[in-house]
């Protein structure tokens, strides 16, 4: 199949990029905030809207000895279970979450980070699942996940080949048809000049699945570029106002910026249209401002075609400039004047 259907929208090349806004941690702890993001997402023409389900306690354990303390990056100092517990978005808000994107028409579902999650998204009749780049070595999980036979997006950040093929591979065997997998650099904010782009046509090559990108640089750069090499979805990190400080906000994109990805994208992607050389109808109207052989002299019947008496110029009426040497030598067969086309007929044989 040349694409994948997520909740009636086609995913695939031939279609243009599908645009996932990332809620994640930007709801700071607000169900308000987090309700009126999916509805931002909507207006600025994303096609679908991501949370992340996951609770302190099926992340990791309350636990302060070294090993679960961040030392550097952009959650430095954090202990993980604090971290995961400000930015969790409670189970309890999910029916709420969903039903108002069904509400205003706006694809939703989620990344679950265990089976208890996953179980839950059941519940609310996800169309699709996510795999964060954290948990491409979860095997088990990808597998559960599988089980469910809907669509997967398999994000790849810090993974080499090897784990990739394996994801995948859990993911087959585990019942999974319709797979996307997403190249992705897990760095927060991640600098452009690593994205590597060039990897999404390697990808696809090898794996024979469609290839995105989970784009965590600063700019919509990376996500237009990442479209002109046949990525077919892109997934950003989405926050109404960088100012309202979280754990994701700093690589996050305002409404403004989304709008303009979701355009750009799409202009991106209808730049590519396909390989050929014909003339297009846009280019037709300005065929007549080629250049072409014109007689810049006045001649009367009978005169033989001089070097100096034609030149190549535009518009492009005449005949193309590289008959001039056929033309010099020729004898008109009736009287020119200055800014007349030249044409076979015009010449004896």
């Amino acid at each position: 199949m040349s694409y994948i259907e997520i909740d009636g929208r086609k995913i695939g090349r031939d279609f243009r990029p599908y645009i996932l806004a990332e809620l994640s941690a930007n709801h700071n702890g607000v169900l308000r905030k987090a309700l009126d993001t999916i509805t931002a997402a909507k207006k600025c023409g994303a096609d679908g809207i991501k949370l992340q389900t996951y609770s302190a306690d099926t992340m990791t354990i309350d636990c302060d000895t070294d090993d679960f303390i961040i030392k550097d990056g952009l959650w430095k100092g954090y202990q993980l279970y604090d971290l995961y517990k400000e930015a969790q978005t409670p189970f309890a808000w999910h029916k709420a979450m969903f039903e108002h994107a069904r509400s205003i028409d706006i694809t939703c579902f989620s990344t679950p980070f265990d089976e208890t999650a996953v179980d839950l998204l059941e519940d609310m009749n996800v169309p699709a699942y996510k795999i964060a780049s954290f948990e491409a070595t979860d095997l088990p999980l990808i597998k559960y996940v599988a089980s469910t036979k809907k669509p997967m997006i398999l994000s790849t950040g810090m993974a080499n080949f090897a784990e990739i093929t394996e994801m995948v591979a859990a993911a087959r065997e585990g019942g999974c048809e319709d797979l996307i997998v997403l190249h992705c650099l897990s760095s927060y904010p991640a600098p452009i000049e690593q994205s590597n782009l060039l990897t999404i046509n390697d990808m696809r090559e090898k794996l024979g699945v469609q290839i995105g990108l989970s784009d965590h640089t600063i700019s919509n750069t990376a996500a237009i570029v990442a479209t002109g090499l046949g990525a077919t979805l892109i997934e950003k990190h989405f926050i109404m106002d960088r100012s309202d400080k979280g754990p994701d906000s700093s690589f996050s994109i305002e409404p403004d910026e989304l709008t303009s990805l979701v355009e750009q994208t799409h202009d991106a992607w209808l730049s590519l249209g396909e390989v050929g050389y014909d003339r297009k109808p846009a280019e037709e109207a300005n065929v007549k401002f080629r250049r072409s052989v014109y007689f810049v002299k006045d001649l009367p019947a009978g005169s033989v075609v001089t070097e100096d008496s034609i030149r190549r110029i535009r518009p492009g009426f005449g005949l193309a400039p590289k008959y001039e040497q056929d033309i010099i030598g020729k004898r008109l067969k009736v009287a020119v004047t200055r800014g007349t086309a030249t044409a076979w007929e015009l010449f004896d044989e």
